[in-house]
């Protein structure tokens, strides 16, 4: 069926009553299906790796699982989006999301850990990847407020959760030992159940049917292969500084403060960062702004490693977090830009099954090199080599006609 000939309401979606709550409510999902659930396991992971004798490829594993989850998930999410509406999907993976973290902390074996990491994984991704599209929704007609709300739901949305993360983690496994490790995922957890009330409010105000046409076999692959690439390179080379970057720090003797105050600014980066690329997405609809980002992603992954000494860690931190998290936002504003509504459920869902799968190489690589070297800033090293290798092919996706 061609696009022209979809219900009216599908390819034109309708205007949002209190849009920028709305909006908050998604960002808070993030928090939790980004923020919490993904990455705050790097902060957790230096106190579970001493106190139940990992190896750095068995903590890289936890993340891997998680990755795996993800890969389900984003799967499952790309069957359910022609039959399940997006709000109904976000809301269901908030809350399971959500109750993963509380479980994660309840018993130490590899595999509860394991089990747990998967379910945070599978649950997570519909709910993120199902956000991007309720909130390319928020305001039709208007690129502008659009490419802002995009920027905001992924930048804010995970800084948040990792600014949370980063002030209370750290100083309570120094204050408590390593033993308390199960107290962070019940901080977070218990974070998590807060911020569920208005997410599950704003699925509800931007409820709409299941979209039909959503079959990936309508989407243009031969023409969009390069950003898809781009994406993959993006998946397997992020992920290593945010699962490593505590532990790097921790072998290099660093001291809980400046972790946290780490953390801290690597979130305050990525709350900033759709302010510094909210024109960039709105002007441009080829892979240049994906390019970009990743580019940058790979210098700040680099950069504690190649300049150990001084303030780079910070720097690192920096430029890291006003870039890390526009990945999915320079993506979902070129899905948004390039392709008709009634396509956008199943090319974000395509993109996140991408992301999904090269995601989960990541993890459980760079650990392996980390032990094979000796030290795990090898692992941040090759990730930056893989981000510009992505970023090198996402410079040569052409806009759609």
């Amino acid at each position: 069926m061609a696009h022209s000939a979809l219900p009216r309401p599908v390819d034109r979606p309708r205007p949002v009553n209190r849009p920028w709550l709305a909006l908050a409510g998604l960002t808070l999902g993030v928090m939790v299906t980004n923020g919490f659930a993904r990455f705050a396991y790097g902060l957790i992971l230096p106190a579970m790796k001493s106190e139940l004798g990992w190896s750095y490829a068995q903590a890289g594993w936890l993340n891997t699982a998680n990755a795996l989850g993800y890969v389900v998930g984003a799967v499952l999410t790309l069957l359910l989006i022609g039959r399940v509406a997006p709000s109904q999907l976000f809301s269901f993976g908030l809350v399971a999301t959500t109750a993963s973290l509380l479980a994660t902390g309840v018993e130490a074996t590899m595999g509860w850990q394991t089990f747990w990491r998967i379910a945070a994984g599978v649950f997570g991704a519909m709910s993120f990847s199902t956000a991007s599209v309720l909130t390319a929704r928020l305001f039709p007609g208007d690129p502008k407020r659009n490419a802002l709300a995009i920027a905001i739901l992924f930048g804010t949305g995970g800084g948040l959760g990792i600014m949370l993360a980063g002030a209370s983690l750290p100083l309570m496994l120094e204050a408590w030992g390593p033993s308390s490790w199960r107290f962070g995922w019940y901080i977070i957890g218990g974070l998590s159940v807060i911020a569920i009330p208005l997410g599950l409010w704003s699925a509800r105000a931007l409820h709409v049917p299941a979209p039909r046409n959503t079959a990936t076999g309508g989407l243009p692959l031969r023409r969009i292969w390069r950003e898809l690439a781009g994406y993959a390179g993006f998946a397997m080379g992020y992920i290593v500084y945010l699962t490593f970057l505590g532990a790097w720090m921790a072998d290099q003797q660093a001291s809980a403060g400046l972790i946290a105050g780490v953390w801290i600014i690597l979130g305050v980066a990525l709350v900033l960062s759709p302010f510094v690329w909210r024109g960039v997405l709105a002007r441009h609809n080829s892979g240049r702004p994906l390019a970009m980002i990743l580019t940058g992603i790979a210098v700040g992954s680099a950069l504690p490693v190649v300049l150990p000494a001084g303030g780079a860690v910070v720097i690192s931190a920096i430029v890291f977090g006003l870039c890390v998290f526009m990945a999915p936002g320079a993506i979902t504003s070129f899905i948004r830009q390039n392709l008709p509504p009634a396509s956008w459920a199943a090319a974000m869902s395509l993109f996140t099954v991408v992301f999904a799968v090269a995601q989960t190489i990541g993890p459980f690589t760079a650990g392996a090199i980390g032990d094979a070297t000796g030290n795990i800033g090898s692992g941040l090293l090759v990730a930056a080599c893989i981000l510009l290798t992505g970023a090198a092919l996402a410079a040569f996706q052409r806009p759609l006609d």
